[in-house]
């Protein structure tokens, strides 16, 4: 599967974020630089979203080391070919199954161009990879983030970003006008302002609070992963 590799961002990134929000520069300087693993098989990286659905991180390792031990690289061919009850025998639930095939099978078709979503918008891309079953906007979001490495992409369907953003600015609520703000003041570095945004509602900057009314706060989710922060995926 090749070496390791982390989210790419640069100085720029950095400088230009840290010029528009002073609090996020503190926690930068505070934080020091975030590697996030990202998987630039997109393919691969959808399966392992789906795999990762409703289970923990480390049945989601289980069940995705088993897979590639066995195909070697996930490839929408393999995927397509391979029958129904030996997927399921990997620990796939009879839903993932369909949802992977049923991916698979467009992509094979020729009626998803994975490799074409490279040349199309941040909105395009996700309403493409969001109508496919299984992925709903912000695993589609987060594929973008993860695989892609979209350099612009903040979630609001993400419990964490949103977390994030009420520790670091003192609000008990972050409204779709008020995400937006943030959004808009962070791009066209969304991405780098949510790798922050995640290791801030992570505790990584100590004396940070979430400042949500008791019993309006939710569990981080796992970033990255597909499950736990979607708002309906």
């Amino acid at each position: 599967m090749g070496d390791q590799r982390y989210f790419e961002y640069d100085e720029q990134a950095i400088a230009y974020l840290k010029a528009r929000d002073e609090r996020l520069a503190e926690a930068i300087d505070a934080i020091g630089p975030v590697r996030r693993e990202v998987t630039p098989d997109l393919f691969a990286a959808l399966v392992n979203c789906i795999v990762g659905q409703q289970i923990s991180t480390k049945a989601q390792v289980t069940i995705w080391k088993r897979l590639t031990g066995a195909f070697g690289d996930i490839t929408p061919e393999a995927m397509a070919a391979c029958p129904d009850d030996e997927l399921q025998q990997f620990g796939l639930s009879f839903r993932k199954v369909g949802y992977i095939k049923g991916a698979a099978e467009r992509v094979v078709a020729g009626e998803l161009d994975l490799k074409g979503l490279a040349d199309l918008p941040d909105e395009e891309v996700c309403r493409r990879l969001s109508a496919l079953p299984g992925i709903g906007v912000w695993t589609a979001e987060m594929l973008m983030t993860f695989s892609m490495q979209r350099p612009d992409i903040m979630s609001y369907g993400d419990l964490a970003i949103l977390r994030g953003l009420r520790m670091l600015h003192h609000h008990r609520r972050i409204t779709p006008e008020l995400f937006a703000k943030y959004r808009r003041r962070y791009s066209p570095y969304g991405s780098v302002a949510s790798l922050y945004l995640w290791e801030i509602a992570g505790g990584a900057v100590p004396g940070l609070r979430d400042w949500a009314p008791k019993g309006g706060g939710a569990k981080r989710p796992r970033p990255g992963g597909a499950k736990g922060g979607s708002r309906g995926d």
